[in-house]
């Protein structure tokens, strides 16, 4: 399933948030959208996701979800969201529960994503007794328990050390390179846009544009920050955002 979004703008009373923003998410890519402080990036998020209605333009869902797809679009968001009171294949079934997948089915499903998590051994940990990236990492497989046909990722990462979120990168690598998966990932980190994004989407300042859509088209499993290409993709994205990031900072100082 595609996503796509057509004109897509936003007002909150008087503040204009968003621009005209024209966009297609294709199945099967990661689609990083990256900006300064307040550009609306999350804000775009919500409208793909359903939560809010912008004030023009729409997001269509072009083509059918897996038939399996218990909710074709899922949110990880970077505070785990985990249940404090159910062990790990509790937060887990909750999802499934809700659905109505009960029983062997459940089960199974548990068993599957805990192991393409690498949590398998962690079953019936509770949250407390987690590491910020293993919380994460619960979070991703309660969202890919319900198989959804596109995983909105918001900041994922940014709540967690730069060695746990090396890791977690890696894992999505491994994730996405065994079973490709569909997914709109907002994140400040140019670092991890370049490592994760098959397309990355560069917005204005606030009201947030489209300044420009970067392509990498190098497999993902093979990426490193340290080549030539990388690096300068990396650099021409600061190069796009620098200004604008400092204008946006010193607008937020001052209200």
């Amino acid at each position: 399933m595609d996503l796509r979004l057509n004109s897509i703008s936003h007002h909150y009373d008087d503040l204009e948030v968003l621009r005209d923003i024209s966009l297609d998410i294709p199945a099967g890519r990661i689609v990083c959208i990256v900006g300064p402080s307040g550009c609306g990036k999350s804000t775009l998020l919500r409208f793909i996701g359903g939560l809010e209605k912008p004030t023009r333009g729409e997001v269509l869902q072009i083509g059918e979800a897996p038939a399996d797809s218990l909710n074709p679009l899922t949110y990880v968001f970077q505070d785990f969201a985990l249940l404090p009171w159910r062990t790990v294949e509790g937060n887990i079934s909750l999802v499934l529960n809700d659905h109505g997948v009960r029983g062997r089915e459940a089960e199974e499903i548990i068993a599957d994503v805990l192991a393409r998590t690498k949590l398998s051994e962690f079953r019936t940990a509770w949250p407390r007794q987690l590491s910020g990236g293993m919380k994460q990492r619960v979070a991703i497989a309660r969202a890919l328990a319900v198989n959804p046909a596109a995983l909105l990722m918001d900041e994922p990462l940014s709540a967690l050390d730069s060695q746990t979120r090396e890791l977690l990168m890696d894992d999505l690598v491994g994730l996405w390179t065994r079973a490709p998966f569909t997914a709109v990932y907002v994140t400040h980190n140019l670092s991890e846009a370049v490592r994760l994004g098959h397309r990355i989407v560069v917005l204005s300042r606030r009201p947030g544009e489209i300044r420009e859509i970067v392509e990498i088209d190098s497999p993902l499993a093979g990426r490193d920050l340290a080549e030539p290409e990388l690096d300068a993709r990396q650099k021409h994205l600061w190069a796009l955002m620098r200004a604008e990031a400092e204008a946006a900072d010193k607008e937020l100082a001052h209200g």
